[in-house]
């Protein structure tokens, strides 16, 4: 038996392509699958419009899975009748102020130096575009093949898509740890007792750290990063924005997003904040994203505030994923995605789940395997 612990997106992902391939494997979730990190996400699959200096060595593995999306989408479709909302507007990044413009301006030639697939937009454009955007709205980057789903229903679709393919769901046990024999992996601890299995894969997200019994060369690196997010409900038939739109932030939210989906909810976010595991919701986080979304879009004002909610990112040292082997045979981390476990979802599925039946490490994931950490102290010592 193939033990997966932590039923968010990709470890619904990784099972359901292990039990399509007759394997017989078993999620385990401490809550309810889908609920934690990949419930409060926004559904953004943007590497171009999100391309950051010093993340480079991330983009291609972005890029790839990025690609894989509408195929993935539409495969749940078919096995499930969940209409994932895969939406292909494309995605905006706004400037403001003339700070605002000339800091993006930047920004478009740093993606141009990396070859991305994007255009200029003066104001003018960006509002014939979207005409709800606010007049100050300067300049922006669109960039087309940068797209969106709802989350909430991949997690639906994949939760079903995974049972109906033979894989076993177990939700509300936790667990405890991992036993270890011989130096390889032997058993998962629940609070019931262990249950044998030569076969590990961690994927409990900001959680992954804290699992008892990993030895400390297999743990992964791994810390919660709070998010804080609103979601505001316009009418369906006659949406503000139909684009994911990005614009400036401060220093709690350091960039403002705008995710609209088709049943109408625009999802507002995010707060990055160094807070532990502590989940609470703060007036000053609502009111940084509520005031910086009212700036790049003012027809918000009179919109009712349907939801608001808190999330964990798990970040790595480097904010890119842990995949791949560890030192202790049996135990596979698919962790530390940060803000990019819906986008790369079907990469990781695919490449976790090759790695488990073939024992091959893919050229995609090499970059990202937790080995580099241990490197990376060596070459600087």
């Amino acid at each position: 038996m193939i033990a997966i612990i932590g039923g968010g997106i990709c470890g619904l992902g990784i099972g359901w392509r292990l039990a399509q391939a007759g394997e017989d494997v078993t999620v385990y979730d401490r809550g309810v699958a889908g609920m934690e990190a990949t419930w409060a996400a926004a559904g953004m699959l943007a590497p171009q419009a999100e391309a950051e200096h010093g993340e480079e060595a991330l983009l291609p593995l972005a890029l790839e899975s990025r690609a894989m999306w509408k195929e993935f989408a539409a495969e749940l479709l078919a096995v499930t009748g969940i209409d994932v909302d895969y939406r292909e507007e494309g995605t905006m990044v706004v400037g403001l102020d003339r700070d605002d413009v000339e800091h993006l301006e930047h920004r478009f030639s740093y993606f141009q130096s990396l070859g991305l697939d994007v255009q200029w937009l003066s104001g003018y454009e960006a509002r014939k575009r979207e005409p709800h955007l606010a007049r100050a709205v300067g300049g922006a980057v669109y960039s087309a093949l940068d797209h969106q789903v709802d989350n909430r229903k991949v997690a639906e679709a994949l939760r079903s898509a995974f049972v109906d393919a033979g894989g076993t769901l177990k939700e509300n046990v936790e667990i405890i740890g991992v036993a270890t024999a011989a130096g390889r992996v032997s058993a998962i601890e629940t609070a019931d007792g262990s249950i044998e299995t030569d076969t590990v894969v961690l994927a409990a997200g900001a959680w992954s750290r804290k699992l008892g019994g990993l030895p400390e060369t297999s743990r992964p690196p791994v810390r919660p990063l709070k998010g804080q997010m609103v979601a505001v409900q316009m009418e369906p038939q006659y949406p503000l924005i139909e684009s994911v739109i990005w614009g400036p932030g401060n220093g709690v939210v350091p960039s403002i997003y705008l995710a609209p989906k088709s049943n109408g909810r625009l999802i507002i976010g995010a707060t990055v904040e160094e807070m532990g595991f502590d989940i609470d919701l703060t007036a000053g986080g609502v009111m940084e994203l509520l005031k910086l979304a009212w700036d790049m879009l003012p027809g918000i004002y009179d919109l009712p505030l349907v939801e608001s909610w808190a999330g964990l990112r798990p970040a790595s040292r480097d904010d890119a994923p842990i995949l791949g082997p560890t030192p202790t045979p049996g135990l596979i981390l698919a962790t530390g995605h940060h803000r990019n476990g819906i986008l790369l979802a079907p990469l990781t599925a695919k490449a976790i789940s090759d790695f488990v039946r073939q024992g091959e490490v893919g050229s995609s994931i090499k970059p990202f395997l937790l080995d580099r950490f241990e490197k990376a102290v060596t070459a600087n010592v």
